[in-house]
This record gives C-alpha cells, sequence and structure tokens, in this order.
C-alpha cells in the first residue's frame, strides 16, 4: 500500500509539475511585450562607404529615430550609391521614390541658387568659422531653402576640406593649374571655378574617378583627405595640395511627400535626432579624416603646402565665381565672413 502510494503522489506531483509549467509558459507568452511592428519604413539614401562619417551618421540617425518612436518609425540607410547618384536622389525624392538622404549642397544648387553661397571658394577661414556660421542664425535660414524643391533640410553635416590631388607633378603655385584636367563633380560652379584657376574641368560621376585618373582621362581631382582614402584614389595620384579651396557643408534631407505624413511629435523627433546624429557625425569625422591622412602619408603620398603668397594668388584668381554666382548675395556672404563665436 505505502508504494502504491508513493506512486500515486509521485504521478499526481508530475501531473501538476507539468501543468506549472504549460500554464507558466502561457502566462509568460501572454505577459511578453510584443515586438512593435513598425507603422513606417524609410529609405535613406547615402553614397559612400558603409564605414564612412556620413554614414554612420545616418545610421546613428535612424537608430534614435527608432528608439524615440519605440519602433513606430524605421529607416533604412542605404550606402554606397545603391539608390543612384545625389542628382538622381534628388528626383526620386521629388517624386517620391526616396524618403531620406545626405547630400552635398552642391547637388542642390541648380533648385535653389541661393545654396550656392555656402560652397563660394575660400569662403570660410577654417573649420571653426564654418560651424560657428552654420549653426546660428545663417545656418537656420538655408536649411529652410530646399523646401523650395521639396526637401525638408533636417541637419548639417561636416565634409571638411577639398584639396587638389595629382597624378603626375604637385601643385605648388597657381601656375601649375594651368591646363591640368581636373574631375569634378556634377556643378557648374566647380566648373567654373576650375576654369578661373586656370585648368580644365571634367565632370565624372564619383564612382568613377578612379579609373578615369588611372587611364589618364583626368590629370588629377579635388576632395578632401577622407574621400581621397576611402576610394583609394591616393594610389593613382599621390600628389595632394593643401589649399582648402572649398568647405561645402553636406545637409542632412527629408523627402516633402514623407514628412507630410507625419505628426507634427515625429518630425520633432526627427529634427531633434538629425541634430543629434550631426554632432556624432562631426567628430566621426576628425577621427576620419586624421586616419585617413595618415593612411595616405604612409603610402607614399607627398602633401604640398601652398604658402601664403600663393594661396592668395588662388583666392583672386576665384573672385569671378563670385561675380557669376553671388550678384545680389553680398550682404549675406560680408555677414558669413564676419561671423564670429
Amino acid at each position: 500500500m505505502e508504494r502504491g502510494h508513493r506512486g500515486k503522489k509521485k504521478i499526481w506531483l508530475f501531473i501538476c509539475a507539468g501543468a506549472a509549467v504549460l500554464l507558466g509558459g502561457a502566462l509568460c507568452l501572454h505577459g511578453r511585450p510584443r515586438e512593435r511592428q513598425p507603422e513606417y519604413i524609410f529609405s535613406y539614401a547615402e553614397n559612400q562607404t558603409a564605414d564612412y562619417p556620413t554614414t554612420l551618421g545616418g545610421e546613428r540617425f535612424a537608430e534614435l529615430v527608432e528608439e524615440r518612436t519605440q519602433g513606430r518609425i524605421r529607416i533604412l540607410v542605404r550606402p554606397e550609391s545603391v539608390m543612384g547618384s545625389e542628382s538622381e536622389v534628388i528626383r526620386q525624392m521629388q517624386y517620391g521614390g526616396i524618403d531620406f538622404a545626405r547630400l552635398s549642397i552642391a547637388q542642390l544648387v541648380e533648385y535653389v541658387p541661393e545654396m550656392s553661397v555656402l560652397q563660394m571658394p575660400y569662403l570660410y577661414r577654417d573649420s571653426t568659422h564654418m560651424w560657428q556660421v552654420l549653426d546660428g542664425e545663417i545656418g537656420d535660414r538655408f536649411l529652410s531653402y530646399p523646401a523650395r524643391c521639396d526637401l525638408i533640410g533636417l541637419s548639417w553635416y561636416d565634409a571638411g576640406a577639398r584639396n587638389f590631388y595629382l597624378s603626375a607633378a604637385p601643385v605648388r603655385k597657381l601656375e601649375d593649374m594651368r591646363g591640368l584636367r581636373i574631375r569634378v563633380q556634377e556643378s557648374d560652379m566647380m566648373s567654373d571655378l576650375i576654369r578661373a584657376l586656370g585648368a580644365v574641368p571634367i565632370q565624372i560621376p564619383y564612382d568613377q574617378v578612379y579609373a578615369a585618373l588611372e587611364r589618364g582621362q583626368v590629370d588629377g581631382a579635388e576632395n578632401n583627405w577622407s574621400s581621397y582614402v576611402a576610394m583609394q584614389h591616393y594610389e593613382v595620384a599621390r600628389y595632394y595640395t593643401i589649399d582648402e579651396h572649398i568647405r561645402i557643408p553636406e545637409i542632412q534631407v527629408c523627402a516633402r511627400h514623407t514628412w507630410e505624413q507625419l505628426s507634427d511629435d515625429d518630425k520633432r523627433i526627427l529634427r531633434e535626432c538629425a541634430v543629434e546624429s550631426a554632432r556624432y557625425e562631426r567628430e566621426l569625422w576628425t577621427k576620419y579624416e586624421e586616419q585617413a591622412k595618415k593612411t595616405a602619408l604612409e603610402n607614399q603620398v607627398q602633401e604640398i603646402f601652398l604658402t601664403e603668397e600663393e594661396k592668395k594668388k588662388f583666392q583672386e584668381a576665384a573672385l569671378p565665381v563670385y561675380e557669376k554666382y553671388c550678384s545680389g548675395y553680398e550682404e549675406i556672404i560680408e555677414r558669413i565672413r564676419e561671423t564670429t563665436k
């Protein structure tokens, strides 16, 4: 009897334990918070590599937005021009094909001529001066201008200072520019600057520059240290001349058709996240550029500095560009030049 009673007791305990496990599992399933399905899934176009500061800034923006909307808004960053060139991205954003992007303002000038003011040659004294301008009232005003072509400006990203790099011989003085074929981005203003400096502009898409340098289609190009190294242009153009002819800020934008779907609260969140991601991107940019320069110099790149006298000659040669593109904007240019903290 004792053994039978104990056997029944064991069976009963086993059944109870199993029921408890099943009940507990059911309760856990019922009580576990479901992963929230996004209300919106948006696209974000980026033409740089996945590890580039602007791409990482865009990823940070997406993370912040998803976090602060509890997963309601998800943004998928697509780097390496998989969504098209910057000019193609702008057109797609205007017609509803892309939601967000990081763009060079050089690509917006065709649609908003006033934007050309911020990319004028030799406009800023240095990086600190540029951020004093863009983080103030002047920057806020220019951030509103892309709305004229159905793009909502969100924040400013860093893209460093652009310099010239050559494949056959260095540029040490203005006369060395004469007759050189220099690759430029698809920008009339950039082409006019190259002509003003005595060279010949060749507009070539960014992803085709390496091949153009390698084949001798162009003698050189111009860009910042980070892009120069990221695309390995230092392998085919080893003379890098520091003249800082242009600091072109980059802009983070949202398509109007996307913006108008959102509530005022979501719009506020997007703006806050964009500004925060911009601060993050600028920090990354400084570190990335330092490392890029180190990499280039370790690979037999020759860094050339212009004398103050020669740099002044470059600045004076560029004045016709101001006359062509900044007629009527003289006051704002003067305000930019006079801006201090």
